[in-house]
C-alpha cells in the first residue's frame, strides 16, 4: 500500500533521507531492510509517527498483523489525528475481516481527509462484506469517480456486482481493468473472474 497522505518537513534531513530509503526499499519488495531503515529512525526520534505507520504497512504485507497492530497502536498514541494510520488500521482490519472496527477507523480517516479515494475503497469493501452491500457499492462508485483508472477500485467494484448477481456490470467493469492494464495481478483476477463468467453462461459450471 502507500500513504495516503505525505511526509511533512517537520524532520531532521536524515530522517527525512531515511524514510525516503525505506519507502523505496518497500517498493522493491525489501520489507526487512525497509523495517530495519524504519526502527533507525524510531531510535533517534521516537515521535516519528510516520515511521510507525510505514512500519505498520509493511507489517500488514507480510501479514505480521499482530506486529502492524501495535506499531500502528503506537501511531495513533502519538497522532490520533493521523488519517493514514486509521486508515492503515481500518485496513488491518479488513484483513482479518472483523468489519465493524474495520468501518469504525475508515470512517474516522474519511473524516480526517474526506473524498480520498483509497479510503472509501477500503470502506465500501468493509461495508459490503459486512451486509451493507447497497452502501458499500455506493461507497465504492463515489471512489471509482474520485478515480475513474484505479483498477484497485475497479476490481473491488466488479467483485461486488458479480456476488450481488449484477453479471452485466461485473464483466463491464472487468474488461475496463483489462483495457487499462492487461498486465497487473488485479488484470489478471479480472481475467480469472470473466472465464468464470463465460463458463458459467456456457452452461460448463
Amino acid at each position: 500500500m502507500k500513504s495516503i497522505a505525505p511526509i511533512t518537513e517537520r524532520y531532521e534531513e536524515t530522517t527525512l533521507k531515511l524514510l525516503s530509503q525505506a519507502e523505496e526499499s518497500k517498493t522493491h519488495g525489501d520489507f526487512e531492510n525497509a523495517n530495519s531503515l524504519l526502527n533507525k529512525i524510531i531510535v533517534h526520534e521516537p515521535e516519528c509517527f510516520e515511521a510507525y505507520e510505514e512500519l505498520g504497512d509493511n507489517f500488514i504485507s507480510i501479514r505480521k498483523l499482530s506486529n502492524a497492530r501495535k506499531a500502528l497502536e503506537q501511531a495513533l498514541k502519538i497522532n490520533s489525528k493521523s488519517a493514514n494510520a486509521h486508515y492503515l488500521m481500518g485496513f488491518l482490519y479488513s484483513v482479518e475481516r472483523k468489519w465493524d472496527p474495520s468501518i469504525e477507523e475508515l470512517k474516522k480517516a474519511d473524516d480526517l481527509f474526506p473524498n480520498h479515494p483509497e479510503i472509501l475503497r477500503c470502506l465500501g469493501w468493509s461495508c459490503y462484506n459486512n451486509s451493507r452491500k447497497s452502501q458499500g457499492i455506493a461507497i465504492l462508485e463515489r471512489s471509482i469517480n474520485l478515480n475513474p483508472l484505479d483498477q484497485n477500485i475497479l476490481c473491488d467494484l466488479g467483485v461486488c456486482y458479480l456476488n450481488a448477481g449484477e453479471i452485466k456490470k461485473a464483466k463491464e467493469i472487468f474488461e475496463k481493468v483489462l483495457q487499462i492494464d492487461p498486465q497487473t495481478d488485479q488484470a489478471a483476477e479480472c481475467q480469472m473472474f470473466l472465464d468464470l463468467i463465460a463458463k458459467k453462461q456456457d452452461g460448463v459450471l
